[in-house]
């Protein structure tokens, strides 16, 4: 009961700082990032994933939609968001919905959230999806991902491979209605408009590295 209260406190706090940095643009933590706009072109990459193989956008363009979410080893956000990751992979795997779970925070921000650590809270919770490394930073920058867990659901490839932004939000409500992507799949899956598209995230900031850190290791985001 006290753990519950406690969570309640810290995630009422956490949205009421999300409602504060909703602006397009914001500085987070050391860099400043401009968020994707619902209908933008969801900008492909390639990372290492925990399975040691690169993983590109492209790798799924036969899949209906993919769900590309910001996640963490150390977020408390993320912990709880753990089971639900995999839940909503099993889910919606059959449905043509690809997920991909991308770790942005580098190991000499967060000891906790380095490569070795993410096989083992993959290995551990059994993720059925992708956990990539964003070890530059550059896809966070690029999606404009503030917190642990946003979430970008992306549409259909079109015949040129390009995926538009279709919802920008949190992953759930924590056992709530409503259930932010899972709502927003069974949507665009039915083959209608999300009535609520973009959310105000909340979760943990991104550890974005400062313009002198990243200068000292040859890293620009934009």
């Amino acid at each position: 009961m006290v753990r519950k209260i406690a969570f309640t406190v810290v995630a009422a706090a956490l949205m009421v700082v999300a409602a504060v940095t909703f602006a397009r643009t914001a500085r987070i933590e050391g860099a400043e990032v401009t968020r994707l706009e619902i209908g933008a072109e969801a900008p492909e990459f390639k990372l290492f994933g925990v399975d040691l193989r690169y993983h590109s956008l492209s790798m799924y363009d036969d899949k209906e939609l993919v769900v590309v979410g910001f996640h963490c080893n150390h977020c408390p956000i993320s912990r709880m968001n753990r089971q639900a990751w995999v839940e909503l992979a099993n889910t919606y795997h059959d449905k043509g919905v690809q997920v991909l779970a991308i770790n942005p925070n580098p190991a000499d921000k967060v000891r906790a959230d380095g490569f070795m650590q993410m096989i083992e809270v993959a290995e551990q919770n059994n993720y059925p999806f992708p956990y990539l490394y964003d070890e530059t930073q550059t896809v966070a920058a690029a999606y404009g991902a503030r917190r642990t867990d946003d979430v970008f659901i992306l549409g259909p490839a079109d015949d040129h491979g390009t995926r538009r932004v279709k919802y920008i939000g949190p992953l759930n409500n924590h056992d709530a209605p409503p259930h932010y992507v899972a709502d927003a799949l069974d949507t665009l899956l039915a083959g209608e408009q999300i009535e609520t598209p973009e959310v105000a995230e909340f979760g943990c900031t991104i550890k974005y590295r400062t313009e002198q850190e990243r200068q000292a290791r040859g890293v620009q985001l934009n």
